[in-house]
């Protein structure tokens, strides 16, 4: 498959390593074109890897990742243009965090709106489908980093979108079972409001392999 991410960093180049591992064929996308971690990547990645801006990468993929800060989310997807985005499953994986100059965190937004809910709005074209927001880059790719069985969320109004997500998903190593759907793109609100926890647990424990678990009652 074709795989356009719109963002070169950790997280972007963490996912479309992971693709071209897989088989899959990636253009990364940056603002410029010219970004110098986008075009050492595609030196490293070989005849599969692919650097170009975010209009390259929109208009390279058949399915599309959004992989930038949430607070720039928007403007980088206008940057790739809405035709090129329409008809394209867009998973995106970003999170409203803004950093205070204190070390502070907040989101914006947060409660009663999300970015994933944003970008379907702005692009209602396109079938976005939130994930991998709630947990860190290597784990993303690589659920054995943690051991046991332990949770992904996935949201989103198309449920053949879901259903084509989760399939890359499982390509990354997650079993259909630990794989949740919670529902429409309004669920955004709760993963995203997930990332100041994260934080915290993260600074508690001093690394960022860890994961959520739930075990349900029958």
């Amino acid at each position: 498959m074709r795989i356009g991410i719109i963002g070169t960093g950790t997280v972007g180049r963490t996912l479309a390593a992971k693709l071209v591992s897989l088989g899959h064929e990636v253009t990364l996308g940056s603002r410029s074109g010219e970004n110098a971690a986008a075009t050492e990547w595609a030196r490293q990645a070989g005849p599969y890897g692919h650097a170009g801006t975010f209009a390259d990468a929109a208009g390279f993929g058949e399915l599309l990742v959004n992989a930038t800060a949430g607070t720039v989310s928007l403007r980088a997807l206008r940057l790739a243009g809405a035709d090129r985005l329409a008809g394209k499953i867009l998973i995106d994986v970003s999170n409203p965090v803004v950093f205070a100059p204190d070390g502070g965190v907040t989101l914006d937004p947060v409660n009663t709106d999300s970015i994933g809910e944003r970008i379907q709005r702005e692009f209602p074209d396109t079938a976005v489908v939130k994930a991998l927001n709630t947990l860190s880059a290597p784990l993303m790719v690589d659920p054995g980093r943690v051991p046991g069985a332990h949770n992904l969320f996935i949201a989103g109004e198309d449920p053949e979108a879901k259903a084509r997500v989760r399939a890359v998903l499982e390509q990354f190593g997650w079993s259909g079972e630990v794989i949740i759907d919670l529902g429409g793109i309004i669920a955004a609100r709760s993963t995203e409001m997930l990332m100041p926890f994260w934080l915290n647990m993260m600074r508690h424990v001093g690394h960022t392999d860890f994961n959520y678990s739930f075990k349900i009652a029958e």
